[in-house]
């Protein structure tokens, strides 16, 4: 309950956020108005289209049983285990190893793994992470990342579209734009932080509990552990480009060793993560 909790206060801070841009930018009521269709809008389009909206940020392509038949029967098993409808299956056309989650509720899913997962992980690190991404969907993780990346998105456009804006006019704005300078220059430096902090504190809280279900889904917390510590490895080498909003969705944090990667990372740190997996496969064994 608290991490739903968190997770609202998180998202409507960042639709805050967003009408406070335009606010700033723009100015007076107008500003405002404009700012809360936006934010209104931005969460409707990805309340009903989150799914769409991912998959095409990473190319992610539907394949069927017969296309992909050991993937399909992995995910249909896994599926019927956590006694979800059966999600659409995507690949996504990289060597990077990787793989998330979409859609706004179990009936609406998808699962999408990259072509390097496949050629890296044996298949029970495989049902690991599959059932790590069945757990986003079952905790309807994937609706809040995926509303979040997408007003995400929508503040650091805007921000750009600002910055570009000063750019060309040289600094310059008409005083009867009704625009706050300090906001405007705040929305310029500040907003795309801010917003992917907000972001992050919304990934990071639920990453353990989607460790902890694929544990309790397969059995075998081990094979996840080892899953992540392979997958950490890949990542340093060749990271999965795409929108940077839509990183929170990936199972492992695709910018481990650049810049500021730890600190703002999408994700709790693979150590953790593999802790909290091996005391769980304790607490299994003692238990049967």
């Amino acid at each position: 309950m608290g991490n739903q909790i968190k997770t609202v206060a998180l998202l409507g801070a960042l639709s805050g956020l967003l009408i406070a841009i335009c606010y700033w930018v723009i100015g007076g009521t107008s500003g405002l108005i404009i700012g809360i269709g936006l934010a209104a809008v931005t969460n409707l389009i990805s309340w009903y289209q989150s799914d769409k909206i991912a998959l095409a940020a990473y190319r992610a392509q539907p394949v069927s049983a017969a296309e992909a038949p050991g993937l399909y029967r992995m995910v249909e098993k896994l599926a019927a285990r956590a006694n979800i409808p059966m999600p659409g299956v995507y690949i996504v056309p990289s060597q990077t190893a990787n793989a998330f989650a979409t859609g706004r509720d179990p009936e609406h899913a998808a699962v999408a793994v990259t072509e390097g997962i496949l050629n890296i992980l044996p298949e029970d690190e495989l049902e690991g992470v599959i059932a790590h991404e069945l757990t986003h969907i079952i905790n309807r993780d994937t609706l809040t990342q995926a509303v979040a990346a997408t007003i995400a998105g929508a503040i650091s456009f805007l921000a750009q579209m600002v910055s570009y804006s000063l750019w060309f006019s040289g600094g310059s704005r008409d005083d009867d734009r009704g625009g706050n300078p300090l906001g405007i220059l705040l929305t310029v430096l500040l907003a795309p932080i801010a917003a992917t902090v907000i972001q992050l504190g919304i990934s990071r809280t639920r990453e353990f509990s989607a460790d902890a279900g694929s544990a309790k889904l397969t059995g075998n917390p081990r094979a996840l552990a080892r899953a992540l510590q392979r997958l950490e490895a890949t990542a340093r080498q060749l990271p999965l480009d795409a929108n940077p909003a839509f990183e929170p969705l990936l199972i492992i944090n695709p910018i481990s060793g650049k810049f500021l990667g730890n600190l703002f990372s999408s994700h709790p740190d693979t150590e953790s993560r593999v802790e909290q997996l091996l005391k769980l496969e304790q607490q299994l064994s003692t238990k049967y």
